[in-house]
């Protein structure tokens, strides 16, 4: 009845100069993140068991993420540090709108390998979540979350997916990207997209358009945020739009990563063949509380700092 996040656990640095594009930024502050650490702290918060597979550097960053994600609840038995490569860090200024300017320094989250987790048992986990565009980069971690995929599906696991789209990573080979998520479109059982995502995957330029492409490649049940428009619901019952939490956003760092967390918290023990059964009801509640989680996060500066006020009691609200 576990979770399994695979992918980068990294330092944001934030500047807190708000408004201010990084170029003319001065101050900045030191937080936790990455988007599969994030699902996986968000998951935590809300009450399940998740463990975090990642690489971060043998310094005070990478002990500063275990120990935060320790706190938090995570298992980070499977976070490795590795002594030759300093911990990933990513540089980001907030828009008056909450939206972000990103610069990403890659360190060791792209290292991590097979060999790192030669005992990792996927029969343990009722879900395994692949969150990160950073596992489509080359390297060792590209190879591993392909072989994880295989080898998590071969185990029965519920495969999630989030691709996590960062322009900065594949400014001049966005094919890769696109190419690589659908192949992880189609082997997994749920997968979430920005409408940003979407419409750039599928080539379309409207979101209706891009779900009915969606539709006819994968018998996945997916979800396509929207923002205040609400998010999209794609299941075996059709599609539909449930509605958004008004709110006055802070900061927008992690919502996604809050709102998978809650599907996936409220899909643990939930296998495969069964996702496509799933009362159309059941499906609008988790939404609704998934749409919840990522609200809640958006008051807060910092995702793993809003998690600290992330708690299943906001489900009854």
């Amino acid at each position: 009845m576990k979770v399994l996040c695979i992918g980068e656990a990294l330092i944001d640095m934030i500047c807190t100069d708000r408004g201010s594009r990084l170029a003319n930024g001065q101050n900045f502050l030191k937080k936790a993140g990455g988007a599969p650490a994030n699902v996986a702290a968000a998951i935590a918060a809300l009450g399940g068991q998740v463990d975090m597979a990642a690489k971060v550097g043998k310094d005070p960053f990478g002990q500063h993420l275990i120990d935060l994600l320790n706190e938090m609840g995570v298992n980070t038995k499977w976070i490795i540090q590795d002594p030759n490569s300093f911990t990933t860090f990513a540089f980001v200024s907030l828009m008056e709108d909450g939206e972000r300017d990103f610069y990403f320094n890659r360190g060791a989250d792209g290292q991590l390998s097979m060999t790192d987790l030669a005992g990792l048992n996927l029969n343990e986990y009722s879900i395994v979540h692949f969150g990160s565009a950073t596992g489509f980069l080359p390297g060792p971690l590209q190879a591993t979350y392909l072989d994880l995929l295989n080898k998590a599906k071969a185990a029965g696991a519920l495969i999630s997916f989030d691709p996590n789209y960062r322009h900065l990573l594949f400014p001049n080979n966005t094919a890769s990207f696109i190419t690589q998520s659908w192949h992880y479109i189609q082997a997994c059982d749920f997968f979430k997209l920005s409408d940003e995502e979407a419409m750039l995957i599928t080539g379309l330029d409207t979101i209706d358009a891009a779900a009915a492409a969606l539709r006819t490649k994968t018998t996945a049940v997916f979800a396509i945020t929207l923002g205040k428009e609400g998010t999209l619901l794609s299941t075996s019952h059709g599609t539909e739009i449930i509605s958004s939490i008004p709110i006055t956003a802070i900061d927008a760092t992690g919502a996604g990563d809050a709102f998978v967390g809650a599907v996936l918290y409220q899909l643990i023990g939930t296998k495969p063949a069964d996702m496509q059964a799933i009362a159309i009801e059941k499906w609008r509640t988790m939404i609704t509380n998934a749409n919840k989680a990522g609200a809640r996060t958006c008051e807060y500066m910092g995702a793993m700092e809003a998690f600290k006020h992330l708690n299943n009691s906001i489900f009854n609200s």
